[in-house]
């Protein structure tokens, strides 16, 4: 059963990304991801200036002729997101929680997914996997994955990115467009993040809050890790201390750039307190550019 509230939050976050998906981000998923999806129509032989990665080599060992493989545009494309539902996203200093921030792009990504016709499903993970939602098509199914990510309460409190895709890798059997959003306080889930983007269309999505990123003077502050349960208190009015913090997340997040750029993998980084429609369309121009 359905409480009043989360009826209203999900209303409202529809309402809110509606416009957003008809009148600008419509378009640029189409154009990003309409014919990245292919699948086998036939063999014919081969013919000088055809593709040769094409070549189907079983059918030519058989024949003692070189068959190319010939594609078809799939009428629709699976899309899966991944949201990461650990401890660390019920935080959030300025804006809102990059809970909050996830539910509003999984609707984002969401709508426009079903706008061009494509279906969606859903994977919430923490240090396990603690929803699936298969993909389907339909505005009631995209209301569904809407309040699940709004109104979810895991079960753990841990990240385990290379467990969520994993599970991924079983449940998805063609090539799907996976969105991940995450705030990626994880590690060692390089080699996963790669494998998966050979296999799928893989886009990944990194919630920023301001503090994790610059501390500012609050005098002593009661700190409490989430996702490992310890509580310290800290002296922020110490200026080596927050020079020693931001060094290390600034560290962080260059590190993490630098991976997803040398990989060649699609990455956006989305901050609780800047408004991230603007970047999200460029994003996905830049993309759709680079893809023709």
């Amino acid at each position: 059963m359905l409480n009043r509230d989360l009826i209203k939050k999900v209303k409202k976050i529809e309402l809110s990304t509606r416009h957003l998906v008809n009148e600008v981000f419509g378009g640029e998923y189409h154009s990003v991801f309409k014919g990245r999806g292919m699948e086998f129509a036939e063999v014919r032989e081969y013919t000088p200036g055809d593709e040769i990665r094409t070549i189907d080599w079983n059918v030519s060992a058989r024949t003692g002729v070189p068959y190319i493989k010939l594609f078809e545009e799939e009428r629709e494309l699976t899309v899966m997101i991944m949201v990461d539902a650990s401890a660390s996203g019920a935080f959030g200093t300025k804006g809102q929680m990059k809970r909050n921030l996830a539910a509003e792009l999984s609707a984002v990504l969401a709508f426009s997914a079903v706008k061009n016709n494509d279906k969606v499903g859903l994977i919430i993970f923490t240090d396990q996997v603690e929803k699936y939602i298969p993909p389907r098509k339909g505005r009631s199914h995209v209301l569904r994955v809407i309040r699940e990510v709004l109104d979810y309460e895991p079960q753990h409190q841990g990240t385990s990115i290379n467990t969520a895709l994993e599970f991924m890798s079983r449940v998805l059997r063609k090539r799907s467009v996976i969105f991940m959003i995450s705030d990626f306080l994880d590690t060692q889930y390089e080699k996963s993040i790669k494998q998966a983007s050979r296999r799928h269309d893989m886009l990944s999505f990194h919630l920023q809050d301001p503090w994790e990123l610059e501390l500012p003077n609050l005098g002593l502050v009661q700190m409490h890790d989430g996702e490992t349960g310890q509580t310290a208190l800290v002296n922020t009015a110490k200026a080596s201390l927050r020079k020693a913090y931001n060094q290390h997340n600034q560290r962080r997040f260059t590190d993490l750039q630098s991976f997803f750029k040398s990989s060649g993998l699609d990455y956006l980084p989305i901050r609780t307190d800047v408004p991230y429609v603007d970047s999200l369309i460029s994003f996905f121009r830049k993309r759709a550019t680079r893809i023709r």
